[in-house]
């Protein structure tokens, strides 16, 4: 068994650890002003020059298709890379992508939504989430009526990122109410100018998500993305992408923060000595470094499976509750080893403390991935001591 990186895995990282040293981290004390200001971290254009820069040394559309002009580096190289991404707090993501689920549209879908997004003409939203159905995505209630050649679409989604800035939403909408989940959800390609409306929920994070309001919204029934009663296969393909990326970028962030807590102990003199040399500190970085370790190989046995073509949900949903919690757990440890100085806005501990609670929320919570992994075992699906094939 291997563990070694290749040396084109290697010089990916290395590449992407200097960028983001050298171009995304000098962001950091903007980003801290910009949101004590009620800001957004980055302007629009300000994350498109970091795109086109990161375009320039070969890195557009990572898991785009080559075809679409993206380089298509595959799962594991994803979650190597989120990795690096996530050492900061920056809003940043690598430009030439699209939302999986949009390669799902006809040719004509194509030219109107697929390819101006990756190009970053256009800017799309994933709209599941409603006020009633979050973890329990099968109970959405929004309704998709059929009126000619057109689906009057009336409902309310919420916590929708990118809501407020979207183009356009990839809308989930109840359309056979007695198959509901089974064939009854459809999804819609919905253009910001045919109705709806995006309100803004302020978060304690750098997140910041959308209520999206459809009140008889009609979209033309060209617009329906996949087949009429396909859309909750859609969403569980988008959610399922993002459950072993989200633990890969708190990788990142652990190893930063850690590496923060290890210089100030080394350098935080208390009764003489020290504090690097309390066991009680000592402990605490011994347990973060163990726990940073072990979701390393869960993310990375989750992006391999994928990358074989194989069933990675177990996995991802390992990957994700246990990498969520690790990095939420690291995080408070690191604020604790700096004290007061921690809890202050001077240190971007306090922002990454903000940032990380969301992880245990979105893309399925702690207790939805606890649901999935325990009906698994329970039902047989995997089994215990199971070798990898």
């Amino acid at each position: 068994m291997d563990f070694t990186l290749t040396e084109e895995q290697k010089m990916v990282q290395r590449t992407i650890r200097e960028f983001i040293e050298k171009e995304v981290m000098p962001y950091e004390p903007q980003v801290l002003r910009n949101e004590r200001e009620g800001r957004p971290g980055l302007s629009r254009s300000e994350i498109r020059e970091l795109q086109l820069k990161a375009k320039r040394l070969g890195f557009w559309g990572i898991n785009t298709p080559e075809e679409y002009g993206g380089a298509n580096l595959g799962p594991v190289m994803t979650a190597l890379i989120q990795m690096e991404v996530g050492r900061t707090f920056v809003p940043f993501q690598f430009g030439g992508s699209a939302d999986n689920i949009l390669y799902a549209c006809n040719e004509e879908q194509k030219k109107r939504y697929l390819i101006p997004v990756i190009n970053g003409e256009r800017r799309s939203c994933f709209a599941l989430t409603e006020p009633g159905a979050g973890s329990d995505a099968a109970n959405i209630r929004m309704s998709a009526v059929k009126d000619g050649k057109y689906w009057v679409l009336n409902g309310e989604k919420i916590f929708i990122t990118n809501g407020n800035e979207a183009d356009f939403a990839m809308v989930f909408a109840v359309t056979d109410k007695e198959k509901g989940a089974r064939g009854g959800v459809t999804c819609f390609l919905v253009d910001r100018e045919m109705g709806w409306r995006s309100e803004p929920i302020h978060t304690m994070g750098e997140w910041s998500p959308a209520s999206l309001i459809f009140e008889n919204v009609r979209v033309p029934e060209e617009n329906v993305l996949g087949e009429v009663g396909g859309g909750f296969d859609l969403a569980m393909k988008w959610i399922g992408q993002g459950r072993w990326v989200i633990p890969a970028r708190g990788i990142g962030a652990a190893e930063r923060l850690l590496q923060m807590a290890i210089d100030h102990a080394k350098m935080r003199v208390t009764f003489g000595k020290p504090i690097a040399e309390r066991q009680a500190i000592q402990w605490m970085i011994a347990d973060s470094a163990v726990e940073i370790e072990a979701t390393r190989w869960l993310v990375l046995r989750a992006a391999w499976l994928a990358e074989r073509g194989q069933d990675n949900r177990h996995a991802a949903s390992m990957a994700k509750l246990y990498g969520a919690n690790m990095a939420n757990r690291v995080c408070d440890r690191v604020l604790q080893i700096h004290g007061g100085m921690g809890y202050t806005k001077e240190l971007p501990i306090e922002r990454w403390y903000r940032e990380m609670r969301v992880w245990r929320i979105f893309e399925g919570t702690d207790e939805i991935q606890r649901f999935i992994i325990a009906r698994n075992l329970l039902k047989g699906y995997v089994k215990i001591g199971e070798l990898m094939d």
